[in-house]
């Protein structure tokens, strides 16, 4: 039996929403699997968190506005590598430290 599971911000989605999906996942693997029998015995579990759950990059989750934080940063990391590294070492060293978005020192 597969079980599936999915974490989600809560109060993202509607239950009808919720269970669209639990359907569409069922579906996937049901799929992948290759027998319509197969739909009985999958399982999804849907947890929804607290936003005071969440966290990106060590910060409190703020919705779209961490969202567009987290993207800014990412933009601004890929923009400041060198080259195309290939190896974890050679990316290790081609990208030069930034500071956090928010300003605060890196621990």
């Amino acid at each position: 039996m597969p079980l599936v599971r999915v974490t989600l911000v809560d109060d993202v989605f509607t239950s009808e929403e919720k269970h669209e999906l639990a359907k569409a996942l069922t579906d996937v693997m049901v799929r992948f699997e290759g027998s319509e029998a197969f739909r009985e015995v999958v399982w999804v579990l849907i947890e929804e968190l607290h936003t005071d759950g969440w966290h990106i990059g060590g910060r409190p989750f703020e919705g779209p506005r961490s969202l567009m934080t987290v993207l800014e940063h990412s933009k601004a990391m890929a923009e400041a590598i060198t080259g195309r590294p290939a190896s974890r070492e050679e990316f290790a060293r081609a990208v030069p430290a930034l500071p956090p978005p928010d300003g605060r020192p890196s621990s």
